[in-house]
């Protein structure tokens, strides 16, 4: 048997067709690099799949689970916690560099990075200069497991601070449903009307569950 080829096939597969076309199985491979004993990494990357329940449970775990599974341990925990943060630095240094408008996945991905691990509600607003290009982003207001509270003026005092012409508001729940509530709605509408007293447009609302997302501006209601 050769193992060499067998564990390669993953990193021959990234390199002639990218990261993307790479399955969360694999991916986790070309991670850990080796298995465990009498367990071949790809096998053993299926393995910690099914314990966690996925890739989300896997890297969302606290340490004392993920240390405690044979194979892995805090080395390997840093590196995955490492890795996560590269990730999302990554995406924001690049979210500065685009218009916000034509890559909207640019920035959704980036806020999946934000809030899919966060335990409770966070409202975050991004400010936008004038050709919608992303000034900084602030976590204006946190809550609780299943709702936060929101004050419009407080993102319009924002956005007269920076001088920005346009905000995407975000928020996530942390019960992996995406789907919006009447009360967001309602919260983007008077975040809305606040913000067009003062010329500044809201582009968008996206509510990011977990492996899934809801932008407002998608589905036309913005």
């Amino acid at each position: 048997m050769n193992v060499w080829s067998a564990q390669g096939a993953p990193r021959e597969k990234l390199l002639q067709n990218g990261a993307a076309s790479l399955s969360d199985d694999e991916l986790l491979a070309i991670f850990l690099r080796t298995g465990v004993s009498g367990v071949h990494v790809l096998d053993f990357a299926r393995q910690l799949l099914k314990e966690f329940g996925s890739l989300y449970g896997l890297i969302s775990a606290d340490y004392v689970r993920f240390c405690d599974v044979r194979g892995l341990g805090l080395a390997k925990y840093s590196q995955l916690q490492a890795s996560v943060e590269l990730s999302r630095r990554f995406l924001g240094h690049q979210l500065a560099k685009e218009c916000s408008i034509n890559n909207p996945q640019i920035t959704r991905r980036y806020l999946q990075s934000l809030l899919t691990q966060r335990d409770r509600e966070i409202f975050i607003v991004m400010f936008l200069n004038n050709q919608n290009r992303v000034l900084y982003h602030k976590e204006m207001f946190t809550g609780t497991l299943n709702s936060v509270e929101v004050h419009p003026r407080e993102i319009v005092r924002e956005a007269l601070k920076s001088n920005a012409a346009a905000v995407i508001l975000a928020h996530n729940h942390p019960s992996g449903m995406a789907e919006p509530s009447e009360a967001d709605r309602y919260v983007t509408e008077k975040v809305r009307e606040a913000c067009s007293l003062l010329d500044i447009q809201v582009l968008d609302h996206i509510v990011i569950g977990r492996g899934e997302y809801v932008s407002f501006a998608e589905r036309g209601w913005i």
